[in-house]
Formats: structure tokens, sequence, C-alpha cells
């Protein structure tokens, strides 16, 4: 029985000794798991995070584009150069971008213009050119003043606004009531390729009648309405780059979209994002070392590797529990074998005794006095006593 208490006890430590390797097998093979997770997790947010460095790094062109460049709008067409200049000034010290400002100081005649389009009775010529900007001194020249006699040519922006303008009043439902939306889009152009805004204050519905008349036919006496002309030459390489991930971008710079980096070296991961409006022709060229993102990997990771760790950890001790529970049982099974053993062993002997007596009474065909004198003393003998 020895030998079989023994192979138990050997039998409850293989069985401790086989759950531990195989939870501590699948601890290992989910930490393996884990990094890997990890890791392909990092690399997709390297492609997609992408996506809120440009809306960050872009916020102050949109809210130029959208907020600050339609003020023109509030002056009616009634800047003056000290006025375009405070405008200039607030404008590219907010926005580091805009590099240069071109103001033409416009004007809506009935009549032929000398310098500008001419449509039919419709003439949309400068009254004078002024440029600020960086570089610029000092900080505003004077480009071109209707009083000068030699010829001046005002330039491919201007003229495209304003021939814009011009098929804009022509195809005009005075009937209807333009949309901002359509408004904006008909007196803004964004020339991607030099990277220019052209902007125009947007006519009142009133003028934008008369212009129509005006196409129509020659007023008496002519009209002159002034309007207001802005070309804003933009730097993209003055963007301010935001970058929201610091330890998953290492490099972010701003590259021609026809930028093909030499090194193509398996050491480095690299996404791109095109800019939009008038930096379209350029990107964010975003660019990490595969090492250098490990930091950002293992921050991912560790969470992860705890949380398994302590379910790792909570395993280990339902094991030990276990255990010593079955040990703790297999001495509780020992100690009740010895005891009905004993006590088995001591009600044994004298009932074999009390037996092998009733036998020989029970066979023999006569007893003597002195047997059964022999075979009472016995019984007496072994009679327990209270």
């Amino acid at each position: 029985m020895a030998l079989d208490k023994k192979s138990g006890y050997r039998k409850n430590f293989s069985l401790g000794v086989t759950f531990i390797v195989l939870i501590s097998i699948l601890f290992i093979l989910s930490l393996f798991l884990a990094f890997n997770y990890s890791k392909k997790s990092i690399e997709n947010d390297f492609v997609s995070e992408k996506v809120n460095v440009l809306e960050q790094s872009i916020k102050p062109y949109n809210d130029f584009f959208q907020n600050k460049m339609p003020e023109i709008s509030y002056y009616s067409g009634y800047l003056d150069s000290s006025t375009a200049a405070k405008f200039v000034d607030t404008v590219m010290l907010k926005y580091p971008f805009i590099s240069k400002v071109t103001f033409y100081d416009t004007e809506v005649k009935n009549v032929p213009v000398k310098d500008g389009i001419n449509a039919n009775h419709l003439g949309i010529g400068p009254k004078s050119i002024f440029q600020f900007g960086k570089g610029v001194k000092p900080d505003s020249i004077k480009l071109y003043s209707e009083d000068d006699t030699r010829s001046f040519n005002v330039g491919s922006d201007f003229n495209a606004i304003a021939i814009k303008l011009a098929t804009f009043v022509e195809d005009l439902d005075t009937a209807s009531v333009p949309t901002q939306e359509e408004l904006f889009t008909n007196f803004s152009i964004v020339n991607s390729n030099e990277n220019k805004i052209t902007y125009l204050n947007i006519p009142r519905r009133e003028d934008l009648r008369i212009y129509k008349e005006m196409i129509r036919r020659k007023l008496n006496p002519a009209p002159v309405y002034p309007q207001d002309v802005m070309v804003f030459k933009l730097d993209p390489h003055k963007i301010k780059i935001i970058n929201t991930r610091p330890l998953l971008y290492q490099t972010i710079r701003i590259e021609p979209l026809t930028y093909d980096p030499i090194d193509t070296s398996d050491e480095n991961i690299n996404t791109e994002i095109a800019l939009p409006g008038a930096f379209s022709d350029f990107k964010l060229y975003l660019i990490s070392s595969r090492s250098y993102i490990k930091k950002e990997i293992f921050i991912y990771f560790m969470p992860i590797a705890l949380v398994l760790l302590l379910v790792y950890g909570v395993l280990l001790l339902v094991a030990f529990l276990i255990y010593r529970n079955l040990n703790i049982n297999s001495k509780m099974f020992k100690l009740q074998y010895d005891f009905v053993n004993n006590l088995t062993h001591e009600f044994k002997t004298p009932v074999s005794v009390i037996k092998i007596a009733g036998n020989n009474i029970k066979s023999a065909t006569a007893l003597s006095q002195r047997e059964q004198q022999l075979y009472g003393n016995r019984y007496w003998m072994k009679k327990p006593t209270n």
C-alpha cells in the first residue's frame, strides 16, 4: 500500500508540472502573438495617422481660406493701399506661409479700359497695383498707376479673375439669388501650379444687376464701381508641421508630389499624403526607421503583456492551490486508512480467539469439567471490560 501512496503523490506532482508547462507555453505564445499584433497595429497607425498630421498642419491654411480671405469682401471694393497694407500685415503675421501679396485696386466701368479685360461694354481694369510681402523693400511697392503712360502687363492672375467675373455676370440670372458657395467659387481662383490664390471681393447683389445691365448696353452717365483683387503667393515650405505622433513619425517633410526618395532601404518605413488646395502639387512625406518606432510598439505592447502576465500569475496560483489541496487530501486519506486498519486489527484478535474456542466446543463430542473451565476462563480473559 505504501507503493500505491507514493505513486499517487508522484502523479499529483507530475500533473502539476504538466499544467505549469502548458500554461507557460501558452503564456509565451500569447506574448509572441501580442507583440506581432502590436507591431502590425503600429504599422497600420503609421499609414492612417498621417491624416491627423495633415489636418492639424493644414488647419491655419483652411482658416485663412475659409475665414480670413473672405474678409476682403467686407470692404465692398473700397480698400485703399493703406488699409490693404494693414490687412496684409495682419494676414502675413498670422499665416507665415503667405510670402507675398499683390493688391489690385480695381474698377469696373461701362467703357473700355486700357489695361485689363473688356467684355462688350464692361471694362475691368486696375486703377493701381501694390505689392506687399517678405523681401519687398520697402514693405510695399507701387507697381502700377492708371496715370502711367507706359504700357503695363497686369498679369495673368488679374486677367483670369476678371474674365471669371465677366463670364459670371454674363450668365447671371438676375431673377435668382446665387448661393454663397457659388459666389465664393466664382470669385476666387486657386492656382496649385504656382501656389497662388486670387480673390475678388464678392459684389453686392445690386452691383451684379448693374454689371449685367452694363454688359447689355452703355449707360449714361457711365458708372464706375470699385472692386478689390488680391493675389496671395504661398510658400508650402513655411507650413508649420504639427507632428501629432512624435513617437511614430521620426521625420516629416514637405516635398513635391514628384519626389521619389533615393534610399529605399528596408531599415526605413515611409508614407505620404498630398496637401490640399493651393499646395496640391506638394505632399507631406513621413519617414521613420524601424528601430525608432519600436518605442511606440513597446508602449502599445506593454499593457497587453501586463494583462497576460496577470492571467499567467493567477493560473500559477490556482495550480499551487490545487496541488496543495491534493496533498492535504492525500494526508487525510492516509490518516483515515491507518485509523481504520488499526481499529480492525484490534477487533480481529479477540474475535479470532472466540471463534476458535467456539469451533472447538462445537466440534467436541463431550467436554470435561477441566475443558469447560479452560474455555470459560479464556472467554472471560478476553472479554472487554467497561
